[in-house]
């Protein structure tokens, strides 16, 4: 077994503060092995602790992402550019120079977009699963329904928008021009609240419309050359985020690469399977070798998908009921939880205060 450190810092105060995680000793970075920045969007620090344990030989660093977690709430908008810059700043106190990183769903978009701004921050850098509308053919009905999510958050609240979340992300190939035409899906059949409880906190309605209708820097990102993988994984389908990775690949002239799993892969949890030993082993593949090698590394294929296609019917209840969506459920179920640390670590200035615990890897 290794024993593994973790301590706490923030970075920024007031609304800009930003509390992550470094997972073992910055001091041990070098050159060839730098520190790894896993992170999500909004999904916080907490959603990646199975992961970073598949990593004790390196220093793994994870974030709240704005609004989210240990971080000050609010009710604003949050915008790509306030992303890319909290992205910044974390890396630039960390002092060790460009860092290895990891980026999923909403964190694979904000990744992408704080590479093409902030290029000499990164060594290697994976996108998985960026859910960016714009370049899929369908984008603009895409768009459509975000904006109608967003209203309906607004009018009625995080269960009912995020019945409609679910079943957005879970549906499989383009979107028909007449969704919304279906009826709404029931928040009760996902476990949500039916009732508005007045909040508008929520960070994934605040990032919205910003993450999803994010608009690539092409140009910038091919310059990336192979220090950038795009990633999608073997059971994710024809689903959004996954279709998105592919989409941004061709764009930029690369093939996506396959990563074990699905969109939550890199998390296991009782009654919800992901598989985060593969997940990690693959991520090695690409993090451990020199970013020269990194085209080596990517394989083509797709695997079994578990999502839904607009033929079936009743397509809520269908979607209600497969595993990957009981996944969704549970990770929107973790952002609402406040972390029983919120308080120390808002009270933290940047590089004062730390908070240390130990863990055991195999």
């Amino acid at each position: 077994m290794t024993e593994l450190t973790i301590s706490t810092h923030v970075v920024g105060d007031g609304d800009d503060a930003i509390t992550y995680d470094i997972q073992g000793y910055l001091d041990r970075v070098t050159t060839e092995r730098p520190a790894l920045f896993l992170f999500g969007g909004p999904m916080d620090a907490s959603g990646f602790r199975q992961l970073a344990e598949q990593f004790p030989d390196r220093a793994v660093v994870t974030y709240d992402p704005r609004g989210a977690g240990r971080n000050p709430t609010g009710t604003a908008d949050i915008t790509t550019e306030q992303y890319v810059d909290d992205i910044h700043r974390v890396i630039a106190a960390l002092g060790t120079g460009p860092v290895d990183a990891f980026g999923t769903s909403g964190g694979a978009v904000n990744l992408l977009a704080a590479a093409s701004a902030h290029p000499q921050d990164y060594r290697l850098i994976v996108a998985h699963e960026p859910p960016s509308a714009p370049l899929l053919g369908d984008g603009d009905e895409v768009l459509a329904i975000v904006d109608d999510m967003k209203c309906c958050y607004a009018a009625q609240g995080q269960g009912a928008a995020m019945a409609r979340f679910i079943a957005l992300v879970m549906f499989s190939g383009p979107v028909p021009a007449g969704y919304l035409e279906r009826p709404a899906p029931d928040p009760a059949m996902f476990g949500l609240p039916v009732e508005d409880d007045g909040s508008r906190t929520d960070p994934l309605f605040r990032n919205m419309p910003a993450i999803i209708s994010h608009r690539m820097d092409v140009d910038a990102l091919r310059a990336l050359g192979d220090r950038l993988t795009l990633a999608a994984g073997t059971e994710s389908g024809e689903t959004i985020a996954a279709r998105a990775a592919r989409a941004i690949a061709a764009a930029i002239g690369t093939p996506a690469a396959d990563f074990p799993s699905h969109h939550t892969g890199f998390q296991d949890q009782p009654g919800h399977p992901g598989d985060p030993v593969a997940f990690g082993a693959r991520l090695h593949e690409l993090v451990d070798r020199p970013w020269r090698a990194v085209d080596a590394a990517v394989r083509f294929g797709r695997g079994p998908v578990q999502s839904i296609s607009g033929n079936h019917s009743p397509i809520w209840e269908r979607i209600a009921s497969l595993p990957t969506a009981r996944v969704w459920c549970s990770m929107i179920h973790s952002l609402s939880d406040p972390p029983a640390d919120s308080s120390t670590a808002r009270r933290a200035a940047s590089g004062s205060e730390s908070t240390s615990v130990s863990i055991s890897a195999a």
